[in-house]
């Protein structure tokens, strides 16, 4: 087995896992944070973050994925549960919290890596929105005529709003889930 095939060593991941959080909460305070504040901020060496992230593009992406991943481990925990009356609503605020997210990284990100990660990501979101539709078409609480491609397109709007729309979101949300609801 090469060296680069070889696993990491726990402290090595416990870095790593430490630089996407610090990375995360710092850049949701500042998107112009520095890789050599957080670094600092994670308290380990710049030649740490930069074995782990050779750019701050990379470190950015990787809090993405991360989150995205947790976006989508949600809608699959929600449309698990009992509650299928409010789990879509809830859901689609977490997804409104991404958007923002998302936007924000819009302007650190360069046109390439917003690719990559959007073709990373398409069929992962439409298939953990199928899954919370067909958890709320099972228990009669919404209609059956709703595909996940047509959710998506009419939420798209909550990667075209930035914060500053953050109170009409809620409505917003709430118009797109009352027609969904079965009658």
């Amino acid at each position: 087995m090469s060296v680069s095939q070889s696993p990491r060593r726990a402290d090595a991941e416990r870095n790593r896992a430490r630089l996407v959080e610090v990375a995360r909460d710092a850049l949701r305070a500042d998107a112009t944070t520095t890789m050599q504040s957080l670094a600092r901020l994670a308290g380990v060496g710049q030649g740490t973050i930069y074995r782990h992230f050779p750019s701050r593009e990379a470190l950015l992406a990787e809090v993405y994925r991360e989150d995205f991943q947790g976006l989508v481990a949600s809608a699959r925990a929600l449309a698990a549960g009992s509650a299928q009356e409010r789990a879509l609503r809830s859901w689609l605020d977490e997804l409104a919290g991404f958007g923002y997210q998302k936007h924000a990284l819009a302007d650190v990100l360069d046109a390439a890596t917003r690719q990559q990660l959007h073709d990373e990501q398409v069929d992962e979101i439409v298939d953990a929105i199928g899954v919370l539709l067909a958890a709320g078409v099972r228990v009669g609480v919404l209609r059956a005529d709703v595909s996940p491609a047509d959710l998506l397109a009419l939420v798209a709007f909550l990667w075209r709003l930035g914060a500053s729309a953050a109170e009409q979101v809620p409505h917003l949300l709430d118009l797109v889930v009352d027609g969904l609801l079965a009658r």
